[in-house]
């Protein structure tokens, strides 16, 4: 009787192995679904979408409008890669929630910028200025930086890239902090005297980098990158689709649509 259900079980089995992998192996290789935040990144998926589609990879675009939904959908196989963070976010994001995110490309640069509808210049900027910054550990440390950069306020650790207000050790001006969520900072600087902002969405705020009365170098460690789970690197969609957003097309798209700066190719 034992070698009865054996059997059974071993024969039950077979077609599971021999239906279900080809399927897997067919999605790895002839689609990807990739999630995204609208601008600019969904924008440069659906301009490589026909080139991928020439290689008989279908890409399907999922947009999200914040930084940590697009991050839980990859590690939990919702979607195969994401684009719209920076190295130091992810490596924050994989420490805090356990996850096994890895860097399969960078692309380009979104300078953060601070951004005033109340003043033209930092020397501008009373005493007791409200400021609002990021509130996600990675972009409050670079807005932080930033700010330090311009001599507004000195912190702790230059070199960090994960400073909080806690580690300010300077603040001649008595500057006054507000931290609020990344996509959410656009629509507060009619209250507040400045605000740090991401360039993604600065773009989709309709403000430009030169608009910014303090902008981050060209030599920034933020470059947004294409993001995949640890070990699928390397598959044939994921490297077709780095290689369609690091082309000539991609990057001339880049400097006719963002001739002021707020997106700099890294290739």
């Amino acid at each position: 009787m034992k070698k009865i259900f054996t059997f059974l079980f071993i024969l039950l089995s077979i077609p599971f192995f021999v239906f279900s992998s080809p399927n897997k192996e067919k999605r790895n290789q002839n689609k990807i679904i990739v999630g995204a935040t609208p601008m600019p990144h969904a924008e440069m998926l659906n301009l490589v979408k026909e080139d991928l589609a020439q290689q008989g990879i279908v890409l399907e675009i999922k947009e999200f409008t914040d930084y940590v939904t697009p991050n839980s959908a990859l590690e939990d196989g919702e979607i195969d890669a994401n684009f719209f963070q920076h190295i130091p976010y992810m490596n924050s994001f994989n420490s805090e929630h356990g996850y096994h995110l890895v860097n399969a490309g960078g692309i380009h640069i979104e300078p953060l910028a601070l951004y005033s509808l109340k003043y033209m210049s930092i020397s501008e900027l009373p005493n007791g200025a409200f400021i609002a910054i990021p509130n996600d550990p990675t972009n409050e440390g670079r807005a932080l930086l930033l700010l330090e950069e311009a001599g507004l306020i000195t912190l702790k650790d230059s070199n960090s890239l994960e400073s909080t207000l806690l580690d300010i050790v300077s603040n001649p001006r008595n500057l006054r902090f507000t931290e609020l969520e990344a996509a959410m900072l656009p629509k507060t600087l009619k209250d507040v005297d400045g605000a740090v902002i991401n360039g993604n969405y600065a773009i989709d705020a309709g403000l430009k980098v030169t608009d910014g009365i303090i902008v981050e170098g060209s030599d920034s460690p933020y470059v947004n990158i294409v993001a995949v789970k640890s070990g699928r690197e390397n598959e044939r969609a994921v490297e077709a689709l780095v290689s369609a957003l690091k082309s000539e097309k991609v990057k001339n798209w880049i400097l006719n649509n963002y001739p002021n700066g707020e997106v700099v190719p890294v290739f």
